[in-house]
C-alpha cells in the first residue's frame, strides 16, 4: 500500500490496481461507452429508453439470457424507466424517513447506466439530483435533514458517494467550485463524526454518545473514498481508524460484529460490506480480509436465501465484493444473481420491498445489475 505524504487517504497500489481517473466522463470514454449513450441528449422516455444502445459492446456480450428467454438489457432499461418516473420535481425521490439516502442510491442507479450530468437518456433526472442533494447541504457539512432523518448518516454516505461520481462532469465553473466545497465540507463533517472507536453511528458521534455499528460505518468510508477519488483531501488517519475499528468487530469465524459497543454473533450482510469497504480503502490481503472473504462465501453464496434478511442492502455489497475476485468466480456469481434480481421485477419495471419500500429494492437492484459495465470508478476492479 501507497501512502501519501500529505496524510490523505492511502493509496492502492498503482501496480496491481487500475488508475482512478480525472472525472468519469474520461472514465467512461476510456471504458468504450457506445455512441449512443455517449451522444444522447435530453430527458428518459418509453422511445428512447427502448432505442439506447447497451453500455459498451463489451458490456452488451455479457448480458446474457436466463434460458434463451429473458432480455437483461430491456429488464434492466425498465428498471430505470420507472426509477426516473418517480423523480420529484424537486429532484428528490419521496420517503417518510431515508429521503437523502434513497435519492442518493437512486441517483447512483442511473448514473450506472453510462449517463452523465451533461449527456445520456438521464442526464436531467442525474442534474435535479445533484440539486436536491445540494440544497440539502448544511452549514456544518451534513448533506441531509437532521429533524426528519434520525439515522441522518446513512443519506450523508451516500450523498458523498454519489457527488464525488459526477463532480468531474460539471461543466459551469463557479457550480462545480460550489459543488467541491460541499464535499469537503462532507468530508470534514463525516471526519469529526467518527467515534473514539474509529467507526461510525447513525448519527454524529457527539449527537448518538459515541455510539457506531458496522453498516453506517460502511457508508462513511465509501463516500470518503469517492471523495478522495475526485480529488477532495480526506484524512488517512480516518480512515486507518475506520479499518482498525473493522478488525476489532471480527470474530473469530470470520464475521463482523454489529457494533464495537454491542459485541455478538456475526452478522453476515455487515461482513460483506465492511469487506466491500476494506477493499475501498485499498486492502485487499491483510490477515483479515480472506478469513472475512470466506465468511461471506459459506454464508452469502446462496443468492435465493433471505434466512438473514436485508437482502437488497447485503448483495449490494457482496456484489462488489464478488466483482473483485477472479472473473470467472464473478461471471458464474453474476449469472446466479441476476436471476434472481430479475425473477422478482415487476411488469413496470420495480421491485416490491415491504420493508424499505420499492424504490429503494429497485435502485439497489439496478445498481448490482449494472454493476459489470464499469461505468463507476468506486466499483472498478
Amino acid at each position: 500500500m501507497i501512502r501519501s505524504e500529505n496524510g490523505v487517504f492511502p493509496e492502492q497500489d498503482p501496480s496491481v490496481r487500475t488508475t482512478a481517473f480525472p472525472n468519469r466522463r474520461d472514465f467512461l470514454c476510456r471504458a468504450g461507452l457506445s455512441t449512443a449513450v455517449v451522444l444522447g441528449l435530453g430527458s428518459a422516455s418509453s422511445a428512447t429508453v427502448a432505442n439506447t444502445a447497451t453500455a459498451g459492446s463489451a458490456a452488451k456480450s455479457r448480458l446474457n439470457t436466463i434460458d434463451g428467454e429473458n432480455d437483461y438489457d430491456q429488464q434492466i432499461q425498465k428498471g430505470l424507466l420507472w426509477l426516473s418516473n418517480h423523480q420529484s420535481r424537486l429532484g428528490g425521490w419521496p420517503d417518510a424517513t431515508y429521503e437523502v439516502a434513497i435519492t442518493a442510491l437512486s441517483g447512483l442507479a442511473l448514473i450506472c447506466s453510462g449517463s452523465t450530468t451533461v449527456q445520456g437518456p438521464y442526464a436531467a433526472q442525474i442534474r435535479l439530483t445533484v440539486d436536491f442533494l445540494i440544497n440539502r447541504a448544511r452549514n456544518n457539512g451534513l448533506i441531509g435533514n437532521p429533524a426528519r432523518d434520525s439515522r441522518y448518516t446513512y443519506g450523508h454516505g451516500f450523498s458523498m458517494l454519489f457527488l464525488s461520481q459526477v463532480l468531474g462532469e460539471e461543466e459551469d465553473a463557479d457550480r462545480r467550485k460550489n459543488l467541491r466545497r460541499i464535499l469537503q465540507h462532507a468530508v470534514e463533517f463525516s471526519v469529526s463524526a467518527q467515534t473514539r472507536s474509529g467507526g461510525w453511528g447513525y448519527v454524529s458521534a457527539k449527537d448518538g454518545n459515541d455510539f457506531d455499528e458496522g453498516s453506517t460505518t460502511i457508508t462513511q468510508v465509501q463516500g470518503l473514498r469517492g471523495c478522495r477519488n475526485a480529488g477532495i483531501a480526506v484524512s488517512g488517519e480516518a480512515i486507518e481508524r475506520a479499518k482498525k475499528y473493522i478488525y476489532d468487530c471480527k470474530n473469530e469465524d470470520g464475521g463482523i460484529s454489529y457494533s464495537s459497543n454491542n459485541r455478538g454473533s456475526s452478522r453476515p450482510a455487515i461482513t460483506a460490506a465492511a469487506l466491500a469497504a476494506l477493499y475501498n480503502a485499498g486492502d485487499y490481503d491483510s490477515k483479515h480480509v480472506p478469513e472475512m472473504l470466506e465468511y461471506c462465501q459459506k454464508n452469502l453464496d446462496n443468492v435465493s436465501s433471505s434466512q438473514y434478511g436485508h437482502w437488497h442492502y447485503t448483495y449490494l455489497y457482496y456484489s462488489q465484493v464478488m466483482y473483485r475476485q477472479a472473473p470467472e468466480k464473478w461471471e458464474e456469481f453474476r449469472g446466479r444473481l441476476l436471476q434472481q434480481i430479475f425473477s422478482k421485477q415487476m411488469p413496470d419495471g420495480q421491485w416490491p420491498d415491504d420493508q424499505n419500500g420499492e424504490t429503494y429494492s429497485t435502485a439497489c437492484n439496478l445498481i448490482m445489475a449494472q454493476m459489470d459495465f464499469g461505468y463507476l470508478p468506486i466499483f472498478q476492479r
